[in-house]
């Protein structure tokens, strides 16, 4: 029997207990809905009035200055943590980290950082990647590759792009404080 072991489980009143055995679908039945329920809470737990949106405790706790967008990410890695745990491709766990470091740096701007997590939806978009990961019985992954690729070739051209006009900015700033 294909079985999936989880840690023993504490008890006081006995010195060892034995480790619990669930079966395979049955544990990752189980890790799934709590991805699930994590990103609900996360991301879509309360509605806004008079609109279709909903919110969730990440854009709250990015209201706290300097920590919130630290620990709505950190709470976000139980979900990383539990894809791990599914065994999933690197490359999922890849993509999973990046909607994280995406919506923890962009969070990171008061204001329109929690905006942006209300649009983002990180956690909901790294518990659909773990379902539909943990769900593909041949895993291919050739989506997350180009996803992954797409992010970082973005990423270092806007890089590119900021060092570029900081450049253009200083040598116009230069010019007009050499020439005046």
């Amino acid at each position: 029997m294909d079985a999936f072991h989880l840690p023993p489980m504490a008890s006081h009143r006995q010195s060892r207990s034995p480790i619990e055995v669930l079966p395979r679908d049955e544990a990752r039945a189980h890790l799934l809905a709590v991805a699930d329920m994590l990103a609900k809470v996360m991301d879509t737990t309360v509605r806004i009035p008079g609109t279709s949106w909903y919110i969730g405790l990440d854009p709250l706790l990015g209201l706290i200055p300097g920590i919130g967008d630290v620990i709505a990410n950190l709470i976000g890695t139980i979900i990383l943590g539990l894809a791990t745990r599914l065994q999933l491709p690197r490359i999922v766990l890849a993509r999973m980290s990046l909607n994280l470091l995406i919506n923890g740096t962009v969070g990171a701007v008061p204001i329109v950082g929690d905006l942006f997590s209300v649009w983002f939806r990180s956690h909901m978009r790294n518990a659909a990647l773990l379902r539909e990961a943990a769900m593909k019985p041949d895993r291919e992954t050739h989506t997350d590759w180009f996803y992954v690729v797409g992010i970082i070739g973005g990423t270092v051209a806007l890089l590119l792009l900021m060092i570029a006009v900081v450049v253009w900015l200083v040598v116009k700033l230069w010019t007009v404080i050499a020439g005046g």
